[in-house]
């Protein structure tokens, strides 16, 4: 992974990611995709489905035909600063990005050939929402629940771009399975977090900060269940990371790490990721992402 060290001085583009989540043999499972190589963000990389909100996201006519009132998927995402619209345009994007990544639809009916023919739609560049209504298909946004927000400082580590960037936690719908959609993400995986973590570590994949400490916080949780019950019981931690050099070492802290303009932990695991051996790691090692 290469390191950006440039300093980004225009605001963080709006962006959702969908954590799609299923209860495996061995506990629970994430679904991750690798980007393509030549992708101007995370090329490569392995990461949740996810990209930019657009537009159309916001448009009136989608908005009105939800299934859950603007005022209530304003209330769940917690944030004041933004309007109800906003906050519903944000749950539109996630089910659109991650529906256009993974071929996972969220919406009623959606019976498996409803799934099939939106996804052929789309191939034939009908647009997400053109494809809603020929189907007659109504997102259901109540699937998937506000985890966390990340944004990318105005001195990003490894991008020049920046985000601001809206994470759910979602289980894949029964019958439904996600597969990487062969243009933007090239190849896929479902794993358990803390194994996706040693993946990483042994260098078989790629994963950027964000994924690490998501996965790590993931990695504290057994199941479906109890994932869900967390993302209802708060209000989604905002993750700005702060990177400085430490000694020469391109190092990354988080909320209530002593180096932090903010003193209250945002999540759990280690507060800080340094870059050594061609990828990020807590200071004190592995284990320290799962203490």
């Amino acid at each position: 992974m290469e390191l950006n060290y440039s300093v980004v001085h225009t605001p963080p583009r709006a962006a959702a990611s969908v954590v799609l989540l299923r209860d495996g043999p061995l506990g629970l499972e994430v679904f991750l995709v690798q980007r393509h190589g030549a992708s101007e963000v995370l090329g490569g990389a392995y990461v949740f489905p996810g990209g930019k909100l657009d537009a159309e996201d916001a448009e009136p006519e989608l908005l009105a035909a939800l299934d859950r009132p603007l005022d209530r998927l304003h209330a769940a995402m917690g944030e004041p600063d933004i309007d109800a619209a906003t906050a519903a345009a944000l749950h539109v994007a996630a089910l659109r990005e991650v529906f256009e990544e993974s071929g996972v639809l969220f919406a009623r009916p959606g019976t498996l050939a409803e799934v099939g023919n939106a996804a052929a739609l789309l191939r034939e560049g009908t647009p997400f929402n053109a494809a809603l209504v020929q189907l007659g298909l109504r997102l259901q946004t109540a699937a998937v629940l506000p985890w966390s927000r990340w944004v990318t400082p105005t001195s990003p580590s490894v991008m020049n771009k920046r985000f601001d960037t809206r994470f759910f936690v979602a289980a894949v719908p029964e019958g439904q399975a996600a597969v990487h959609d062969n243009h933007e993400a090239v190849h896929s995986l479902w794993l358990p977090p803390r194994v996706a973590l040693e993946q990483y570590w042994d260098g078989a994949i790629d994963l950027a900060p964000p994924q690490i400490m998501s996965l790590a916080h993931l990695a504290r949780h057994a199941t479906l269940e109890t994932v869900f019950a967390e993302a209802r019981a708060r209000r989604p931690p905002v993750i700005q990371p702060e990177p400085f050099d430490d000694e020469g070492v391109r190092t990354i802290c988080y909320p209530g790490d002593p180096r932090h303009s903010i003193a209250a932990r945002a999540l759990p695991g280690p507060t800080r990721l340094r870059y050594r051996n061609k990828r990020f790691e807590p200071v004190e090692g592995f284990e320290a992402l799962f203490n």
